[in-house]
């Protein structure tokens, strides 16, 4: 089970994505996902590298997140794509050391998954941009496991909170913690008027079955 830093950090942070446009918000033209699946949810959290204040924010607040939990001494391993830059980030702010994992190892060279200077015999804690269904999310995971890292587990900035990435991450045995969720995101955007509030109704029933979801 993913569970949020805290209520206030969580709307904060929605508030702040969707003043960006990071998040959109399109029930009437739902996006494709690379699986297939329609959804009227697209968010795009590597906007907020373009916002100084708010990438600040998120970095600041990650690096809080990872010493309230798992103190000091760790290396910080972003998800790449997405997350390299936050995860970047946030071991600046820590004066952490800095990986990133490849979704497979590269076809060329020295043919790494693992980029930057890894000792396995070190912690590691895993940024994340986004979850869904938590496959590629766990199989960075599973590269930094497989080479002898000792994975504490993963902050990520935002969850859709599907029963599906639960159930992976328990079978991993791996703790999730994102700033925010999809709960308060429908909540920040209702109450900022972002969204009709008679597209809230179809945002809350693609999230009970998103994988067969249509648009009306």
């Amino acid at each position: 089970m993913c569970m949020i830093y805290d209520q206030n950090t969580a709307q904060k942070t929605a508030k702040y994505l969707l003043q960006i446009n990071a998040i959109k918000l399109n029930p009437k033209n739902p996006y494709t996902w690379a699986s297939g699946w329609k959804s009227p949810i697209y968010c795009d959290n590597r906007i907020s590298l373009s916002f100084p204040k708010i990438r600040s924010y998120l970095a600041e607040t990650i690096a809080k997140q990872a010493q309230d939990l798992y103190g000091t001494d760790y290396v910080i391993a972003g998800v790449a794509t997405g997350a390299i830059g936050m995860g970047m980030l946030v071991a600046h702010v820590l004066n952490a050391p800095f990986i990133y994992v490849r979704p497979e190892p590269k076809s060329h060279g020295r043919q790494n998954q693992i980029e930057g200077q890894f000792d396995p015999h070190k912690k590691v804690l895993v940024i994340e941009d986004l979850i869904s269904t938590g496959k590629s999310s766990l199989n960075a995971v599973k590269a930094l496991k497989k080479e002898g890292g000792e994975v504490l587990g993963m902050l990520g900035l935002f969850d859709y909170g599907f029963p599906l990435a639960s159930e992976n991450f328990e079978e991993e045995k791996i703790q999730l913690h994102t700033l925010r969720d999809y709960n308060h995101l429908i909540i920040e955007a209702e109450k900022s008027n972002y969204i009709e509030s008679s597209e809230i109704e179809v945002l809350k029933a693609w999230r009970v079955s998103p994988s067969e979801w249509q648009p009306a």
